[in-house]
């Protein structure tokens, strides 16, 4: 899906707001999370990524019109016996990506229980996003887009398919992100030059390349 007319192309308008968010991906083992960051962030993809151990943080841009969306980025182990850190990396989180395995099922079912737990414990305005990963293996599938997306509508998420492998949506669906943030918590843009950025405007935006100019 193309993202062309979502942003601002590089160099153009000045006094650009800056604004930084802190971010959350969770779910079960081996659904991708992990690679999900990677794509967005560098544009790579790893068949063989490495499990992630406790949890991993980057950071990346995006822009909106006027306003440079940056995201500080907490990916999260999937095994169970790291679920117990998991608070400590939602807390204060003003988004969370929860994601799933499109053709595992019970991969879906401990997304649900993900989501309930922000409801439950994360801030209360968190926006949160479903994403159903793996989508290059639609021929596999045992969780239907009907079902997730319904789910997702009567949860009040964002939702989307996605594939770390090929790139399907995973732009869009940190852009979808950026749309629903507040673009009120403003940092010093001298600082914010410091952070590389996508501009997702761009239909190269799978590289990492300065965000807005900066």
């Amino acid at each position: 899906m193309s993202t062309r007319g979502t942003g601002r192309t590089n160099g153009s308008l000045p006094q650009t707001k800056i604004c930084q968010f802190k971010l959350v991906l969770l779910g079960d083992m081996a659904v991708g999370k992990s690679s999900l960051v990677l794509r967005f962030v560098k544009g790579q993809f790893d068949e063989f990524q490495e499990t992630t151990i406790g949890a991993a943080f980057l950071a990346q841009s995006v822009c909106l019109d006027d306003t440079t969306v940056k995201f500080e980025i907490w990916d999260t182990a999937g095994q169970e016996r790291y679920h117990s850190l998991a608070p400590m990396y939602y807390r204060g989180a003003q988004a969370a990506i929860v994601v799933f395995d499109i053709t595992k099922p019970e991969t879906f079912e401990r997304a649900k229980a993900w989501v309930k737990e922000l409801q439950r414990q994360a801030s209360p305005n968190i926006v949160i996003a479903l994403a159903g990963n793996k989508a290059d293996l639609a021929d596999k599938r045992l969780v239907e887009y009907e079902e997730a997306q319904t789910y997702a509508e009567d949860t009040g998420l964002l939702f989307m398919e996605t594939s770390a492998k090929t790139a399907m949506n995973v732009n869009e669906l940190f852009l979808a992100i950026a749309k629903k943030m507040p673009k009120t918590d403003t940092q010093n843009p001298t600082h914010a030059a410091r952070h590389r950025g996508v501009n997702l405007q761009d239909p190269d935006a799978q590289s990492t390349r300065s965000c807005c100019g900066n």
